[in-house]
């Protein structure tokens, strides 16, 4: 059976494992990752259309000097991008979190086992660990970063703009407000961090114990060598 330090420290890092696979699943489902609002200009008035969305789905509506022309709808992102290049983006920022989540539920089934065994050495042990969060926080990273490469590269949100009201033509202006959504992927690296941190300070203690353990005589005290 583990030592008591053993599954507290494990049980600590399940902990965070668990929180960080919980958020994945809640960064995937809710569509509060982008609200912005575009801009577009033409012969008789300025429009602007008001857009909140995720990687899944999103609601928009049409403006008019400050004046909703349009009811508030909701559309599938999917469906509204027209460059290929905007929706190859969003598939690959999917592929990324699903990895992650992936590897989440990994680490979270390595720190569990751990907690309860002592599987030292092997991959099951703290090397598992190690692996399974430092990928699930760089393919978390890697999302964050696609994001906004997205928004500024492909003009993302005007694509959806344009998507939703086809009629619109030049593009003014846009202002970006990144939502919850997209902010809690820093919550997610910091857990992977944290589980990370917790195995290494313990396995680093148990590394000094055993080479204390193993100390050649000469080493030793004097009374107990006499002894």
């Amino acid at each position: 059976m583990p030592s008591r330090k053993k599954t507290t420290m494990f049980a600590s890092a399940f902990c965070a494992c668990v929180c960080s696979f919980v958020l994945i699943c809640v960064t995937l489902a809710t569509p509060h990752w982008m609200s912005s609002r575009v801009g577009f200009s033409d012969t008789n008035s300025n429009t602007t259309v008001s857009l909140t969305y995720g990687l899944f789905s999103g609601t928009c509506e049409q403006l008019v000097a400050s004046v909703i022309q349009a009811e508030e709808m909701t559309f599938q992102v999917a469906d509204k991008l027209r460059k290929t290049e905007a929706l190859s983006v969003i598939t690959a920022i999917i592929v990324m979190l699903v990895l992650s989540l992936l590897s989440s539920l990994l680490s979270s089934g390595f720190t569990c086992t751990n907690a309860v065994s002592n599987p030292y050495q092997t991959f099951l042990g703290p090397t598992g660990v190690y692996t399974w969060n430092s990928l699930c926080g760089i393919f978390t990273l890697i999302a964050m970063i696609l994001f906004p490469v997205n928004i500024e590269v492909n003009g993302l949100s005007v694509e959806l703009a344009r998507g939703c009201f086809s009629h619109l033509q030049t593009n003014t202006k846009s202002e970006h407000t990144y939502g919850y959504s997209y902010w809690i992927m820093l919550l997610i690296i910091f857990l992977n961090i944290v589980s990370i941190v917790i195995i290494y300070f313990y396995d680093h203690a148990r590394y000094s114990k055993k080479k204390e353990q193993e100390r050649p005589i000469e080493n030793a005290p004097k009374d107990v060598i006499l002894f």
